[in-house]
């Protein structure tokens, strides 16, 4: 990715607590591109109109994409074979 225009995934973190209802950037996703698991905080984020997207940081691949509707935010989980809260701290 030669685009500098990026951010960790933290950026989305207020997006994914109202979409999913508690924290989520701790939690852990598994790229269906690649197999490697990261806490979706370490995902790489671009965060431009019309919509977010989270890509795997080891190889680029697009895991999630998140999009702002009239009736609300709408996420794509597209290349997520699982995704694994955090546990309770």
């Amino acid at each position: 990715m030669s685009d500098d225009a990026h951010v960790d995934g933290n950026a989305l973190g207020g997006l994914m607590r109202d979409v999913f209802g508690h924290e989520m950037t701790d939690a852990r996703g598994c790229c269906d591109e690649c197999g490697a698991v990261n806490a979706l905080g370490a995902l790489v984020a671009y965060t431009r109109a019309p919509g977010d997207v989270l890509r795997c940081p080891d190889c680029a691949a697009v895991m999630l994409v998140a999009v702002s509707l009239p009736a609300g935010v709408r996420f794509s989980l597209v290349a997520v074979r699982w995704l694994e809260p955090a546990p309770p701290r």
